[in-house]
This record gives structure tokens, C-alpha cells and sequence, in this order.
């Protein structure tokens, strides 16, 4: 599994913890309803602060090619 800073971590669950709390919103500024989506802001967040994240994976890649072989 990959290794996210301590200080990645914690921003990650301010992030969470804002979407619990129906606070979250897009740049668009609508309210973010998707648990996912709150996931993948708070990472987001963590990465432009400079805090160590691990690189994205592209999971629909990788699998279509197992499938193919």
C-alpha cells in the first residue's frame, strides 16, 4: 500500500471531516454529496500543500491489459 505523509494524512481527514459536517464544496461551489469525491479533493489538497503523496495509479489500464493477454 502506498505511504502518505503524516501531514498528508491530516489534511486528507480535515477534508473528511468538513464533508461529514455537509460544509465540503466544489470549486463550483456546490456541496459535495459523493464520499469518493471528498477523497479524491482532500488528496488533491494534501498534493498542492506539498505533502508527500503517492503517484496515482490508472486501475482501467492495467486491467484491460490482464484482460487482453
Amino acid at each position: 500500500m502506498a505511504k502518505y505523509s503524516k501531514k498528508a494524512q491530516e489534511k486528507i481527514g480535515e477534508v473528511m471531516r468538513e464533508f461529514k459536517d455537509g460544509k465540503l464544496k466544489t470549486s463550483a461551489g456546490k456541496k459535495v454529496t459523493d464520499r469518493d469525491q471528498a477523497i479524491a479533493i482532500g488528496i488533491s489538497e494534501a498534493e498542492q500543500s506539498g505533502y508527500k503523496v503517492p503517484e496515482q495509479t490508472d486501475k482501467d489500464s492495467s486491467e484491460k491489459s490482464e484482460k487482453d493477454n
